[in-house]
């Protein structure tokens, strides 16, 4: 089978048995308790699972085709990928799912058809494994299916599964193929030495338990079915190989890899595993780049990272110069495209992330790679590189140390870790002498942050309550050009957090002061105060006042607490999958990232406004309070997205319909908001949307400046603004009247000028250069030409209106001529190509300073040269 063949087969298949199909979810999780990627198939029905949710399917069952994504945490497979016939970073799980529905008999028996009808497997040659105390599907295989009891293995930990140390858990049934001897021993899937030759291709979870704090198992009321099959795997199965990289869609990225790098798979061990790590890690980036996760440092950003500079760095080391991920990236969506048309949507923006990375880190490396080389050359064969030459890589060029690693233990070196983390420890520790002296280089700014931190503990905000107010100044770190950093005991700004904007003001002391251009956050709890000062100093120990711009302020609060009534309308009017995503709040707009399917229409906007505005003008009080986590959940808090909570939380209640949890500041009444309007609505990668709306005085002036525009448009038309529609369409109707004229004395024009060019022939050809007129005018020129008598064909080269070259060349039906031919040349000749009609060739080029070579290369061509 082929990966659409088995993607669709898989969906038939559920679908005839009454399981609703669901579209694959993106590879950033929702839940709260997922991990940082979506790494199985059942991950998007956790809600349902754990009852958090109402499963929305009658019957109560659904299947999918999940596209995963395991790299990071304990599910990290990445040191194995090239080296392993069968692990993957990027991967699709098969899943079929009950919620209470049907249970083991149903579920076995279907994964037996599916095996035996659908993929036409040999029954012979499968293997099942069951938990050790279940009983009841070891009898369903035997009695029910037929199955032969010598090929069913017991085992413990293996077939349990666990959601987590609490929560629905129960045993599992596993199927394997036995790939032969030729992949390893005997014994079946028991036998950890034959992992390559008996390879699990599905997994049936029977979730029948509960476990306690206590770890004891209590029997759920309502069974459920999870289920998942490595669609690799299984492509693998069908096709005789246990080697996933044999599947036609990673076969087909193999290829393009051996294209882009000029080597071939089985050239040598370790180019091997390079063409195949490419060929993953295409996938891998091409999708998580495609679901919005962008190369950072940070969490998945930095997974991102790392997976594309490990496939650029294995590109590097087979010779490779060009940049390599685009092509690859391109090459994979080309592929997956049918079965993912979201990632066709999103090509160029994939394309372009990840040439601008690859070409950074190009940079990095090249650098890089001479100090190491050279450092090498010193180093004893099997010796250690010396970790201060490791930690320069890392602290000055920004060479990762897994990437120095990587590099030196393939070339048969170590890497002296202890010496590293000596170099690290000693910078530590000389960033902290210098804190302490109050002498502190900008570099070193995130020591001198954790050494104010760890003297005098985190901020006192008092911004709630207080505008401005009168505090110590702990410590105040330099900068570039006249910025400084202020570090306050307690302090009226807002650090920014939670996709809120820091505050802004002044900070004054008896010596000098400044403004704040910007509050952030240095280190959890800790607000740094980015001051450029305008006048003396800022000392430590004095007494200083600090104040917000209170203007700004209150712009970004009812921006703040509108975006919390704007998602609150969003479930409402799109449903309950919304959630948030990420946001901007400023003061001069907001903007909200959520997850949806497709894009919001204007309808849906305006009846998200509607509610939006209607709470507005019920002007209700706006509650913000701390409590705790526990008792926030009771109240139906809703959490947003990256958001870190403690025990002790603040809900916000803002109205009678929006309860979530938020550490930013708000306005006391949702009057207070002013009226709110959505200015724009985008996808930001799959199942992501982003609106941008404005609050306050925002959508007035948006009114008046548009209202502006439209007096000037009607102005310039010549009619009352009343009716400009009209006035328009009038004048449009005008326009398309005047087009057709010029066009039709054009046309007059160029016929006119047809017999003083057919008078220039020579042995009837007509070459001749005329600028000024469009393609379209240069063409009919052309076959104006052509129809004069005596003229056996003709070319026209000319710099049309707007720039570049336009081309054209026609030949009579009797003249035994090629007018592609004729002007094959010469539009290479002005950077460009086109036309092959043999009687009416157009073409195009990009460089006028050429023509005259054109028409020479032409008159070549034509034989009159």
């Amino acid at each position: 089978m082929k990966g659409q063949e088995l993607r669709k087969g898989w969906t038939d298949f559920w679908t005839a048995r009454d399981h609703t199909p669901v579209p694959s979810a993106g590879l950033i999780p929702l839940h709260p308790s997922a991990p940082m990627f979506t790494n199985s198939g059942m991950m998007p029905f956790v809600p349902y699972f754990i009852g958090e949710e109402q499963v929305p399917w009658r019957p109560p069952r659904a299947s999918s085709v999940q596209r995963c994504v395991r790299a990071g945490g304990k599910h990290n497979d990445l040191d194995a990928i090239g080296r392993s016939p069968r692990h993957l970073s990027f991967f699709e799980m098969l899943g079929n799912f009950s919620f209470g529905d049907y249970f083991k008999p149903d579920a076995i028996r279907w994964a037996w058809e599916f095996s035996t009808e659908v993929l036409g497997l040999d029954g012979e040659r499968i293997w099942v494994t069951c938990h050790v105390d279940d009983d009841e599907a070891v009898a369903l295989w035997v009695d029910e299916i037929g199955f032969p009891r010598e090929r069913i293995q017991l085992l413990d930990k293996d077939n349990f599964w666990e959601m987590g140390d609490t929560g629905p858990c129960g045993p599992s049934s596993e199927l394997f193929w036995d790939f032969g001897a030729d992949w390893g021993p005997d014994g079946g899937p028991a036998n950890p030495a034959a992992e390559n030759r008996y390879v699990e291709y599905w997994n049936l979870v029977f979730q029948q338990y509960f476990r306690q704090p206590d770890g004891s198992l209590e029997p759920l009321r309502s069974k459920n079915i999870d289920t998942g099959a490595g669609l690799e795997r299984m492509l693998g199965v069908t096709i005789g190989s246990a080697d996933v990289f044999a599947t036609d869609e990673l076969r087909e990225l193999v290829a393009a890899a051996e294209t882009a790098t000029k080597v071939k798979l089985g050239d040598g061990a370790e180019s091997d595993v390079a063409l195949k790590l490419l060929a993953d890690h295409a996938r891998t980036m091409t999708f998580l780049v495609n679901d919005g996760v962008v190369p950072s440092n940070e969490e998945r950003g930095y997974v991102l990272r790392r997976i594309i500079r490990r496939a650029i760095r294995f590109a590097y080391l087979l010779g490779v110069e060009d940049p390599i991920t685009p092509v690859l990236a391109q090459r994979t969506i080309d592929l997956m495209g049918d079965a993912y048309p979201e990632v066709v949507g999103n090509a160029a923006g994939i394309v372009d992330i990840l040439g601008r990375e690859e070409a950074g880190f190009r940079r990095t490396l090249k650098g890089g790679l001479v100090i190491l080389d050279n450092a090498l050359t010193s180093v004893q064969e099997g010796g250690e590189l010396p970790g201060t030459v490791a930690f320069q890589l890392h602290d000055t060029h920004g060479f990762p140390l897994e990437v120095t690693r990587e590099i030196v233990e393939g070339r048969g070196f170590g890497v002296d870790q202890a010496g590293f983390d000596a170099a690290m420890a000693t910078q530590k520790q000389q960033s902290a002498a210098k804190a302490k002296k109050g002498s502190i280089a900008v570099g070193d700014e995130a020591e001198a942050f954790q050494a104010v931190l760890d003297q005098h503990g985190t901020t006192d905000f008092v911004g709630r309550e207080e505008f401005d107010t009168e505090a110590t100044v702990l410590a105040v770190v330099p900068g570039v050009d006249d910025l400084v950093s202020v570090f306050l005991d307690r302090s009226p700004f807002y650090a920014e957090s939670g996709g809120q904007v820091g505050d802004t003001g002044t900070i004054g002391g008896p010596q000098g002061g400044g403004d704040v251009i910007d509050t952030q956050q240095a280190l959890p709890g800790l607000h740094r105060h980015i001051l450029r000062l305008t006048a003396g100093t800022i000392e430590v120990g004095e007494v200083v006042t600090a104040a917000i711009d209170t203007e700004r302020r209150d712009a970004i609060r009812r921006n703040h607490t509108g975006t919390h009534l704007l998602h609150y309308a969003l479930r409402e009017v799109l449903g309950g999958h919304v959630k948030q995503q990420g946001s901007y709040v400023g003061p001069d707009r907001l903007r909200f990232d959520f997850s949806h399917y497709e894009p919001v229409s204007s309808e849906q906007i305006a009846r998200i406004e509607d509610l939006v505005n209607a709470d507005v003008l019920a002007n209700t009080p706006v509650r913000h309070f701390e409590t705790t986590k526990a008792e926030a959940v009771e109240l139906g808090a809703i959490a947003f997205f990256g958001e870190k909570y403690g025990d002790i939380v603040r809900v916000l209640e803002a109205g009678p319909h929006s309860t979530e949890l938020c550490g930013g500041t708000h306005v006391r009444r949702t009057g207070d908001i002013g009226p709110m309007k959505i200015v724009s609505e985008s996808s930001i990668g799959s199942n992501l949307r982003r609106l941008e709306a404005i609050s306050g005085t925002g959508p007035i002036t948006r009114i008046r400046r548009e209202e502006a525009e439209l007096a000037a448009v009607a102005d310039r038309i010549g009619v009352p603004q009343a009716e400009l529609l009209d006035g328009i369409d009038k004048r449009l109707a005008e326009l398309r009247d005047l087009r057709a004229e010029v066009k039709s004395l054009r046309s007059k024009l160029a016929s006119g000028g047809a017999s003083d060019l057919a008078g220039q022939a020579v042995d009837g050809i007509v070459v001749a250069r005329v600028d000024g007129l469009v393609r379209d005018d240069l063409r009919s020129l052309g076959v104006a030409v052509r129809d004069q008598p005596g003229v056996r064909a003709v070319v026209l080269i000319g710099a049309p209106e707007g720039g570049g070259v336009a081309l054209v060349s026609a030949a009579a039906k009797d003249s035994g001529l090629d007018a592609g031919g004729l002007i094959a040349d010469a539009a290479r000749a002005v950077g460009g190509g086109g036309g092959k009609n043999p009687d009416l060739a157009v073409a195009g080029g990009r460089d006028p300073s050429r023509i005259d070579e054109a028409l020479d290369l032409a008159r070549v061509a034509a034989g009159i040269s």
